[in-house]
């Protein structure tokens, strides 16, 4: 999953509303007529036409990577070819900036996409005739930038992208890997404020693959660009999404963190996919934590503790401050064992906190240290609730 970055809280910076788009003689008249009850199947097989996308909306955040994920022909690759216009919607809306791209002529969508979109394909689309660094420049080019000026920026962005020392060969001099950097430098080069990418590490061997996910991943904790980004692959959708929606036959099955996805499955489908994710690594100590904790005083008796504690089924209780600030944890044991009339203050003791956004498999560690379960705690130390040993276990095998 990609690291938190400082996101937008206002106004999305993409919105989706009710987007279709159907292939065919009379798309059109096919969408004022159609059934929504009908699949694609059977669409295609009293129509003749073809619903590529369906009645998809959505919202993308500044800074955010909003992730695609579906089998060939669920209609992924359609979707973010609307969002630029390079395919035209049948029906529906799509808002960029509080611009609306469907009203759009001719000109503004040239402008859009030479100045606020960029995309990179899975075949790297390199102009072959070209030196690395008159490819990466190209956008520049396009856009009327003087060549000293492009020249310099499409340096910078080598140099971002680890290709310095690379700028005078051909693309065939490079590896598949290589190429796809030259190909995620031109799209960086025109300092676009989206970039959408249309699978494009699926033409790579796995190892390099990886390699691109991290190298993009790091970017993006540089640049902090919006992106939306199409794969196939499960296990790359959450290594890079903040959110993913998974498609099929044209709509979204569930749209999610990865951490919801791979936890609530929204029906098999969905489910198929996430089964043989390896769990500690996607969710984490939110997916997971009891909220419902046993708290005290630091004033409190040890006996009030212990009741608490008992009338709530639980091994452990917290002691928070007025503030509702995370100060220690009292165990089951340590309060039986107390002195009568004891005070909680001087019998608990402080136990390192996660954070909500901790990984199961840094917990797993903790947890095998801790005979009370772990506090989970907000950026404030604000207890927010506890994680015990069950409930990683439970997670790890899919029963959480």
């Amino acid at each position: 999953m990609s690291e938190t970055t400082a996101k937008d809280t206002g106004e999305p910076k993409i919105r989706c509303r009710n987007l279709w788009k159907v292939f065919g003689r009379n798309p059109e008249r096919i969408l004022r007529e159609l059934d929504p009850a009908l699949s694609r199947k059977q669409v295609q097989e009293r129509t003749g036409h073809v619903i590529a996308v369906k009645d998809v909306s959505f919202e993308v955040r500044q800074g955010e990577t909003f992730v695609v994920m579906g089998l060939s022909g669920s209609g992924k690759s359609t979707l973010v070819r609307c969002i630029s216009r390079l395919v035209e919607p049948t029906s529906g809306q799509i808002v960029v900036d509080g611009a609306d791209v469907t009203a759009m002529s001719e000109r503004q969508l040239i402008d859009l996409r030479r100045h606020k979109m960029s995309m990179v394909f899975q075949h790297f689309g390199l102009l072959p005739h070209r030196r690395v660094i008159d490819n990466v420049a190209y956008g520049l080019e396009v856009q009327g930038v003087p060549r000293v000026e492009r020249r310099k920026k499409a340096e910078e962005v080598l140099e971002l992208v680890g290709l310095s020392g690379w700028e005078s060969n051909y693309p065939r001099e490079l590896s598949g890997g290589m190429q796809q950097r030259v190909g995620l430098a031109r799209a960086l080069a025109v300092d676009p404020d989206i970039m959408l990418f249309d699978e494009p590490f699926s033409a790579l061997d796995p190892l390099i693959r990886r390699e691109m996910q991290d190298e993009l991943l790091r970017l993006q904790g540089v640049v902090h660009k919006t992106m939306i980004f199409i794969t196939h692959d499960f296990l790359e959708a959450i290594k890079m999404g903040d959110h993913i929606a998974i498609m099929k036959d044209g709509e979204f099955v569930q749209v999610g963190t990865p951490e919801e996805v791979v936890a609530h499955p929204a029906d098999d489908y969905v489910r198929a996919f996430s089964e043989d994710v390896p769990r500690h690594k996607v969710l984490n100590a939110s997916s997971i934590m009891a909220e419902d904790n046993v708290t005290v005083a630091p004033g409190d008796e040890v006996r009030v503790a212990l009741e608490r504690m008992r009338e709530g089924g639980r091994t452990a209780a917290f002691v928070v401050g007025p503030d509702g600030k995370y100060l220690g944890t009292l165990g089951a044991a340590e309060a039986e064992a107390a002195e009568n009339g004891a005070r909680v203050e001087a019998i608990a003791t402080e136990v390192a906190a996660v954070s909500p956004e901790t990984l199961v498999e840094a917990l797993i560690a903790r947890a095998a240290h801790s005979d009370v379960p772990l506090p989970v705690v907000d950026a404030a130390r604000h207890l927010i609730g506890s994680v015990d040993r069950t409930a990683i276990m439970l997670a790890i095998e899919g029963k959480g």
